[in-house]
């Protein structure tokens, strides 16, 4: 159930990255509404983390939690923002996903 909650706090950081990128490209109220969902994503993430991490090594749990919040946003920035989604970046992000599943599976809980 901890790894359950870990995941989702991680797809709330992408909520929070998402949100500031939205904020950065928004004005008046429309950034306003965009930094309330930020700052209630991140809420909800690190409330998440936080009851991860009474089971899961801390290590582990906050690793885990960046590494799907980094690999969520680079994915947003490349379908969203139009970032650039070339070969370099693919195959980083791809190593990313790798070490984050081999840290689950090293994991003693």
């Amino acid at each position: 159930m901890n790894w359950i909650l870990l995941i989702l706090g991680g797809l709330f950081e992408v909520g929070f990255a998402t949100c500031l990128g939205k904020a950065k490209e928004s004005s008046g109220m429309t950034a306003t509404f965009w930094l309330c969902g930020f700052l209630i994503c991140l809420a909800i993430s690190m409330g998440l983390l936080y009851k991860a991490t009474l089971t899961l090594p801390i290590g582990t749990a906050y690793a885990v939690w960046t590494g799907i919040g980094a690999v969520g946003t680079v994915l947003v920035g490349i379908f969203v923002f139009k970032e650039p989604a070339d070969f370099w970046r693919i195959f980083f992000i791809t190593t990313l996903i790798s070490s984050i599943i081999g840290l689950k599976f090293v994991s003693s809980h």
